[in-house]
């Protein structure tokens, strides 16, 4: 049996959480799950520690493929996340039902985070939609190391804009909803083949796995859904 190690940011990791056990299960090769954030990935990438797939979003893995990090043809769309409020639990919940009651519930709020990755590309992208963003700039924190929902927990924040699976199981804050109408859009996360994998195979075979219909309501216990 082989021992793979997938390199994940934090927005698909309660995925890999989910599917990693159940590969095991299924197939008896061990899976690691490693978080890693963009520097210390960089670093893990220029060194020779054990790494067989990646899994990110975007610009960043496209970065990686272009870099020649990835085996040709490996890179596969897998899961992805919709985006949207978090406030403190308790808290009265903003009507977000429509882009206006949105924008409404953003200029009221005292202050917001939102991540620099890909939730919050699409946060920016909204407010942008919306025209305030002269308004949100000065009450606007970008978040980093964590959660942007952290933020709302420790009292630094009033709300925060990211990916549910992210922003749910923060303690002692609440989700209110998805961005709504034309303001949402989902993070779409793929996984690939490291070129300095030892267990290639096996790592295709794992991203068979995370592919298949067995793994849709893995997928939807981590807050996730099947990209397709």
């Amino acid at each position: 049996m082989s021992e793979l190690v997938v390199r994940t940011s934090m927005g698909s990791l309660t995925a890999w959480n989910e599917l990693a056990p159940a590969f095991t299960r299924l197939t008896g090769h061990k899976v690691i799950v490693a978080q890693e954030d963009a520097t210390t990935l960089d670093n893990v990438l220029a060194s020779n520690a054990q790494s067989d797939l990646i899994s990110l979003y975007g610009e960043p893995l496209d970065r990686i493929v272009k870099g020649g990090n990835t085996l040709g043809g490996s890179s596969t769309i897998f899961t992805r996340a919709a985006v949207g409020l978090s406030v403190k639990s308790g808290a009265p919940w903003p009507d977000i039902s429509t882009p206006d009651a949105f924008k409404r519930a953003l200029l009221n709020a005292k202050s917001i985070a939102y991540s620099f990755g890909g939730s919050g590309q699409i946060a920016r992208r909204a407010i942008e939609k919306l025209g305030i963003v002269a308004e949100m700039e000065p009450k606007t924190v970008r978040s980093v190391g964590g959660p942007a929902a952290g933020y709302i927990a420790r009292g630094e924040v009033e709300m925060a804009i990211q990916q549910i699976n992210v922003s749910k199981p923060v303690a002692g804050t609440d989700y209110v909803g998805d961005l709504p109408g034309d303001l949402h859009e989902y993070v779409v996360f793929e996984v690939a083949v490291l070129a300095a994998s030892k267990e290639q195979d096996a790592a295709r075979e794992l991203i068979k796995f995370v592919t298949s219909p067995a793994a849709a309501p893995l997928l939807h216990k981590a807050l996730m859904e099947p990209a397709s």
